[in-house]
This record gives C-alpha cells, sequence and structure tokens, in this order.
C-alpha cells in the first residue's frame, strides 16, 4: 500500500495514493497511522483525492484512525471524488468527520485549531 506522508508543521498529511481502499489494504492503512498516533501525531490530515472507492473496511479503518484519537486530536478528510462521498453520505459518515474539498483548505482548518 502507497501513502504519500508529510508534515506541514504540527499537521500530518497523508495521501492514500491507491484507487482502493478496501479489505485488501485497509489493515495495512490502520497499522501506518496508528504509527504516527502513537509517536505523537494528532492533527491528521487525510486526503483521499486518489482514492476512487473506499468498502466497509476501509471505512471501518478510517474511523478506527478517528477513534485512536481518542478526542485528543482531530482527523480531517479532504479530497474526496463524488463517488467516495457517495459512500461517506450513504453511511451518514458525513455527520461524523469534517470534510473539506482540499488538502489546503484541511490544513487550514487544522492550523488555525492547532
Amino acid at each position: 500500500m502507497q501513502l504519500e506522508e508529510r508534515h506541514a508543521g504540527k499537521i500530518l498529511v497523508v495521501k492514500v495514493l491507491e484507487s482502493r481502499l478496501d479489505a485488501k489494504i485497509a489493515g495495512e492503512f490502520k497499522e501506518k497511522i496508528a504509527g504516527h498516533i502513537t509517536h505523537g501525531d494528532s492533527q491528521i490530515v487525510l486526503d483521499l483525492s486518489a482514492v476512487t472507492f473506499v468498502d466497509s473496511s476501509g471505512l471501518g479503518a478510517i474511523v478506527s484512525c478517528l477513534k485512536m484519537l481518542r478526542g485528543q486530536g482531530q482527523l480531517v478528510l479532504c479530497g474526496m471524488p463524488d463517488t467516495v462521498m457517495s459512500t461517506f453520505k450513504l453511511t451518514r459518515m458525513d455527520k461524523v468527520f469534517r470534510i473539506l474539498p482540499t488538502h489546503v483548505e484541511a490544513i487550514a482548518a487544522l492550523s488555525h485549531k492547532a
């Protein structure tokens, strides 16, 4: 599984470079994000602009990452294509996560709260 990871100040920006966030890679994805959280990253932007499909395992992995923060940080999603946004709306996860159009806006939103 491929991720592009970088820091913008204290904010970790993770871009998923796979077209599918599904059962095949959900476990590895969750482990990588968990490692970052364990090492102190608590303000995270998850860029899903390259992802065209998320199944229940992928969605569950993203939710798990939010739970790992235990209210001590934030996970903001950005760049979702319409197909992925439809899944979030269908499952009402669009009400759980803060979702912004671009990583620039997501970084700015976290910068004001960090």
